[in-house]
């Protein structure tokens, strides 16, 4: 596997492997790798690409400069498993390389940024576009693989792709969990071993309301994975809401329906968490 830092020479990589009639996958990280971006890479081989993963924590997306700085970090561990998972290049950029020259822009979200996470962490989807747009200017990748645990940030990639008419085709893969339930994250490394118990909470609070999703109503499902939420001590829910699945706007009733989305934010000990599912008629 390749290490690259410079951007020019990942421009270079990924030429290189067109060239020998080879696509190129790219999976964008920020480190701190799991058995969910592992799954990632595995996906992102099939069909003979070649895979490129990118870990960079992106100051643009944080709106909380102690969340940045405590940012798991841990470049060789990260490598390591990467070399073990068959991954071709890893791209680590320096701040200062992938942002040289670039000024960063405002991209038109409406109305995905709006709700959810957007009133919750204001600023957060622009730098996410921004520092994926840098990512694939650099790689140039034919596909790009993302993660559906972070799926308003999936959905906002993937507007922002068609309305720009970016070249790279954007796909979405189901979230990874533990065998409790807990989406894996690289944040959960922040969580006790308590901590991490009571996370489980989340997962179950999304069980609660698809066990009434298009039997009751909207509003009596949200209220059963409100209701799991408020019974978890130390937890503390920023938003529970059904959504619909390719909007992610709140939806009143279950009409002309055959799947939603439920998501959650709720910060258990010192870390914020989400979690979604999709909801099946």
């Amino acid at each position: 596997m390749e290490l690259i830092v410079d951007p020019a020479r990942a421009t270079t990589w990924s030429a290189t492997q067109r060239r020998s009639g080879r696509k190129v996958a790219l999976v964008p990280t920020m480190g701190a790798l799991h058995a969910g971006h592992l799954a990632l890479v595995e996906a992102a081989r099939e069909g003979g690409n070649t895979v490129g993963v990118s870990i960079f924590v992106n100051p643009l997306q944080f709106n909380n400069a102690d969340d940045l700085a405590k940012y798991p970090r841990q470049l060789e561990q990260d490598r390591a498993l990467l070399e073990k998972a068959g991954c071709d290049m890893l791209f680590a950029p320096e701040k200062e390389g992938i942002f040289a020259g670039f000024t960063p822009q405002t991209y038109d979200l409406a109305p995905l940024d709006q709700v959810l996470e957007g009133p919750s962490r204001p600023g957060h989807f622009q730098g996410v576009v921004n520092v994926v747009e840098r990512l694939f200017f650099h790689v140039r990748p034919d596909v790009a693989l993302f993660g559906e645990k972070d799926r308003q940030q999936l959905a906002i990639i993937q507007h922002a792709a068609t309305t720009h008419h970016w070249p790279e085709r954007i796909v979405g893969l189901p979230t990874v969990r533990s065998a409790e339930g807990l989406a894996l994250s690289s944040r959960n490394q922040r969580l006790s071993p308590a901590e991490r118990t009571t996370a489980l909470v989340l997962y179950r609070s999304l069980q609660a309301a698809a066990a009434l999703a298009f039997k009751g109503t909207v509003t009596q499902a949200e209220e059963a994975g409100r209701n799991t939420l408020a019974a978890e001590p130390g937890v503390v829910t920023d938003y529970f809401a059904i959504a619909h699945p390719r909007t992610l706007q709140p939806i009143a009733d279950w009409n002309g329906l055959d799947e939603a989305v439920a998501l959650v934010a709720a910060q258990v000990g010192p870390v914020r968490l989400i979690d979604n599912i999709t909801l099946r008629r």
